[in-house]
């Protein structure tokens, strides 16, 4: 099997490390079937994407919606180097999954209003599948509706015209969508468990996801959440574009 791609941005190597072996274990995959690019490290490799079988997004500390100027250059460097790999992606429909920066960076790809306005604390909520998310084959065999870890400063507040909404919930409209027919992108994080959580909760205590005061009441309520659903996402992505 070709080998799928990890596309990182946490300088933070504890969040990096257990979110590439999130991405392994809820995937199914073995170390040598998912390659790891850390961006915020370098720019993007030259890459051929022929290469691998697909590729996925990771989760990070940048938010696109920021002003330019308020932004590193590493932050700067890399949603260009993304920018420039989505026109391939997107152009040529290459099996994509970005898991919540995959939302701000492809929606803003794509022309859709990337802010605040649905901007969600670490929690559990429930998402809904749409209709069109019912028959689309990453969502095979979810319930019609299922809790879902999120975190995010920002999110979609529109729809990308492209784009097919494929799950929504009450406190964010657009927690899924599909471009074309094989670029996905999720607001909620499927490669979380609790203990990946917590791990998250501890190490972004002072990103301004929560007031830090209050991290070990967000500790708390992490325990008591019952996620078990999304991670079959990250496995039906696997398994739909596998290829030798």
């Amino acid at each position: 099997m070709k080998p799928f791609l990890l596309l990182a941005t946490r300088a933070e190597n504890y969040a990096a490390d257990a979110e590439y072996l999130s991405f392994l274990r809820f995937g199914g995959l073995e170390e040598e079937q998912l390659r790891r690019v850390r961006l915020e490290e370098g720019p993007v490799p030259e890459l051929d994407l022929r290469d691998y079988s697909g590729i996925f997004l990771g989760g990070s500390p940048f938010t696109s919606s920021d002003p330019q100027e308020l932004k590193s250059e590493v932050q700067v460097r890399v949603e260009q180097d993304l920018g420039a790999l989505l026109d391939r992606v997107v152009g040529e429909d290459l099996p994509f999954f970005g898991a919540c920066y995959g939302v701000g960076t492809l929606g803003r790809h794509q022309g859709a209003v990337i802010d605040a306005t649905y901007a969600e604390p670490i929690s559990a909520v429930e998402v809904t599948v749409t209709d069109a998310g019912a028959a689309d084959p990453l969502l095979a065999g979810l319930p019609a509706s299922f809790a879902a870890y999120v975190g995010h400063k920002e999110a979609c507040a529109t729809l990308p015209g492209t784009a097919v909404l494929l799950a929504s919930s009450a406190t964010c409209p657009v927690q899924m969508f599909r471009v074309r027919e094989n670029v996905y992108a999720t607001q909620f994080h499927p490669e979380l468990d609790v203990d990946a959580l917590v791990g998250r909760i501890r190490t972004y205590r002072h990103a301004g996801y929560f007031p830090p005061e209050q991290a070990e009441e967000y500790l708390a309520r992490a325990r008591e959440y019952v996620v078990d659903q999304p991670a079959a996402i990250l496995r039906n992505f696997v398994t739909r574009y596998a290829r030798d």
